[in-house]
């Protein structure tokens, strides 16, 4: 186990207590937010250099899992601002010593996001007039900077094609945060707000190139014989996404138990004892073993093949894909299954449960974990057609 993992499980108690508050503030409280910079869960995956730990990815998606499990908006922020180290380390190297400092003395610096190309920008002397609005920028709150997506246009606005794609980093100062932007039924600790940009100018050295993000040539230009930094991006994000709602699944598994011990039936009998409870319980923990399993072992074999000196093909990417939105739908439906046998007693605002399994749906909603467009790609590579449409892969 991971020591920022350890760390995460002896501060579990801590956690739990801070998610009701974390989702009555619509954020993350100062006092979560701190606990998981003390963990350091945001540095996993950030290089050494900089005062990271370049752990594996498997570790980065098993520590994810452990706190959303315990507080699901923190795990939510911490799989999607956690990933952020790893695409900036990709980046000019000025652009780190400013997130980091130059020997890493600003090794906490957390980053938001989105990453939709919601922007627009305008080439100028040394870079780029940026300006848009991006809602769901998760942990908003507590981020010094942000990287948005954007799409360059000409002096006149028009978009030329192919479109020239890119993700632009900016500070705190650059950006505002919508503070009435974000009032929802799961995930509401998350504070995943709208950023507004205005006419910000961002220099040549803050922006990356989306394109050469997502087919690995950053990562041999500016990261060379570095297996963690040669992951593809697609896959990377999108399972930080899947380990969080996971985690939130396997969390709703340990509320329903607790929940289920002491829980008496309108005829005056243990739910405990019930064979239908059981039946569900069981499946249910296997579907969620398996999800589990699903995800850790794909990523797991894929970093091995990249410590082995192997290319990710696209086959491999779109096999990951497939696995990963599979193992967060069939997550998904166990907790469902869970919460049909709960009763009317689980609907209550007090019982964690509810909590859960409304954060579990929200999580779904993500656009990483939308499997149609996967399923269909996959299956079409199957065949030797043309995969269409690629969301992250």
């Amino acid at each position: 186990m991971h020591e920022v993992t350890e760390r995460v499980e002896k501060l579990a108690a801590q956690f739990e207590q801070q998610a009701v508050k974390d989702d009555e503030a619509g954020r993350l409280t100062d006092e979560t937010a701190a606990m998981m910079r003390s963990a350091g869960i945001v540095r996993l995956l950030q290089p050494r250099e900089f005062g990271g730990y370049e752990a594996a990815p498997g570790e980065f998606y098993r520590t994810v899992m452990a706190l959303a499990a315990r507080n699901p908006a923190a795990g939510w922020v911490g799989g999607v601002v956690g990933i952020h180290p790893w695409e900036l380390a990709l980046a000019d190297r000025k652009l780190q010593q400013e997130l980091w400092g130059e020997h890493g003395e600003n090794a906490d610096t957390w980053v938001s996001s989105p990453y939709a190309p919601n922007g627009r920008a305008r080439r100028v002397e040394g870079g780029y007039l940026f300006s848009g609005r991006w809602p769901f920028a998760s942990g908003s709150d507590h981020c010094d900077w942000a990287v948005l997506g954007g799409i360059v246009t000409d002096d006149d606005g028009n978009i030329p094609m192919p479109p020239d794609m890119r993700h632009f980093v900016l500070p705190r100062a650059d950006y505002e945060i919508q503070q009435d932007s974000w009032d929802v039924i799961g995930l509401a600790g998350t504070g995943s707000k709208d950023i507004i940009v205005r006419d910000a100018f961002v220099p040549d050295h803050r922006t990356l190139d989306a394109h050469e993000v997502s087919e690995g040539i950053l990562a041999e230009r500016n990261r060379p014989g570095n297996p963690l930094y040669a992951m593809p991006f697609g896959v990377m994000f999108s399972s930080a996404i899947s380990a969080s709602t996971l985690g939130i699944a396997e969390g709703a598994l340990a509320a329903f138990l607790v929940y289920t011990r002491q829980r008496v039936t309108v005829v005056g009998s243990r739910a405990a004892e019930d064979p239908h409870q059981l039946s569900s319980l069981g499946e249910a923990a296997a579907d969620l073993d398996a999800s589990r399993t699903h995800l850790l072992a794909t990523m797991d074999r894929m970093y091995d093949d990249v410590l082995a000196g192997k290319t990710v093909t696209i086959e491999a990417r779109a096999e990951a894909r497939r696995n990963q939105v599979r193992a967060s739908r069939r997550a998904t439906d166990a907790v469902d299954e869970l919460f049909r046998r709960a009763g009317g007693g689980s609907l209550r605002r007090d019982q964690p449960f509810q909590r859960y399994w409304r954060d579990v749906h929200a999580a779904m909603n993500h656009l990483c974990n939308v499997a149609d467009s996967i399923y269909e790609g996959w299956s079409r590579d199957q065949f030797g057609l043309p995969a269409g449409v690629r969301v992250l892969v």
